[in-house]
């Protein structure tokens, strides 16, 4: 071989590096998402697998998209302004999957007993006039997010639960839960849902009276992860996501829920850093985290019968339009169903 010959193949061996090492650094670059979610616990394994890096090492670079009430996020999940969606399930939500607008790829948290989530919380007029039991909110004025929402639907399962009408409740959409708990304590209405997590300063402050749980009442599948449908068109993307999500739900369970007594997570050298990391992102301090942590399926699973239940319930009070059930809204090539 001539010493230009060797020349030429040593330029194009160089050239041939430098394109592969190019090709390789594009395959590389990480898919990029938002997330819409609310600042709550029952979104930990989001937070955690933001603030310990696992997106970032499944080759995602996600940013998250804070909202103040679980409807909105449907909404932009279903416009696109967010790719992913981590809330509750409401009849908004149900109706805007039931059109294709967006589907469930995953289960998130559920009102269990022994884990506070969402409270019955009545305010000190109310309490103090005879309202002191769950039970006791038939006929009353309570302040929710909106009509059709989680906390809507549980006040429903209430009313069948304690054999009351669910149409005897003067039930009061106040579009945010910063606006339900004012109006509770402004003594505007008698009760109202929140999560722990919201209601806490209130019930710390003496502005209101906590009278149970749900998930001591009425447990069901309350969240779920979602996503629209250019995102779902990204299967690499959505399987990514969801890699990292699971590996943050299993730590969540593993470590933060295997501590919980009473009611309260432990404080100790394992759950501290993932408690630090859900008090940042709610805003709260890891002292108030510990008493509202969200029992989380270790594997992400979706309990699809419950699923299946609520949009029944929805679609019977008029709050979700009929024509689809539970199989229409969920992508079953992702949904571990429980």
């Amino acid at each position: 071989m001539t010493g230009f010959a060797r020349l030429a193949l040593a330029g194009l061996m160089a050239l041939t590096a430098a394109v592969a090492a190019s090709s390789e650094g594009r395959c590389q670059e990480p898919l990029k998402a938002k997330i819409g979610v609310l600042r709550l616990s029952s979104s930990a394994p989001v937070f955690i697998a933001q603030d310990k890096g696992y997106f970032r090492e499944a080759g995602l670079e996600i940013e998250l998209k804070f909202f103040d009430a679980a409807q909105p996020i449907a909404v932009a999940t279903a416009s696109g302004d967010v790719d992913f969606g981590v809330t509750a399930f409401t009849a908004g939500l149900y109706n805007l999957a039931g059109k294709g607008a967006l589907k469930v790829i995953g289960g998130m948290s559920r009102e269990k007993a022994g884990y506070p989530l969402i409270g019955y919380f009545a305010s000190n007029n109310a309490y103090a006039g005879g309202l002191k039991t769950p039970k006791d909110l038939a006929g009353k004025r309570i302040a929710v997010t909106q009509t059709g929402s989680s906390f809507h639907y549980s006040l429903g399962l209430l009313a069948d639960k304690y054999n009351f009408k669910l149409g005897d409740i003067k039930v009061l959409p106040m579009q945010s839960l910063s606006n339900a708990a004012a109006a509770l304590k402004g003594e505007t209405v008698d009760a109202a849902l929140l999560p722990v997590s919201t209601a806490r300063k209130l019930i710390d402050d003496g502005g209101a009276r906590l009278l149970g749980w749900v998930g001591d009442e009425t447990p069901w599948q309350l969240g779920a992860v979602f996503a629209s449908p250019k995102a779902l068109g990204n299967k690499p993307l959505v399987t990514k996501l969801l890699a990292a999500l699971g590996r943050a739900d299993r730590e969540y369970h593993d470590v933060i829920l295997a501590s919980i007594k009473d009611g309260k997570a432990g404080i100790n050298d394992k759950t501290k850093p993932l408690l630090e990391i859900i008090a940042k992102y709610t805003n709260l301090q890891v002292e108030q985290v510990v008493g509202n942590c969200a029992y989380i399926d270790p594997d992400g699973k979706l309990d699809v019968r419950n699923v299946a239940n609520q949009i029944d319930w929805l679609q019977e009070q008029g709050f979700v339009d009929k024509g689809f059930s539970v199989d229409a809204i969920i992508a079953k090539e992702f949904v571990k169903a429980d």
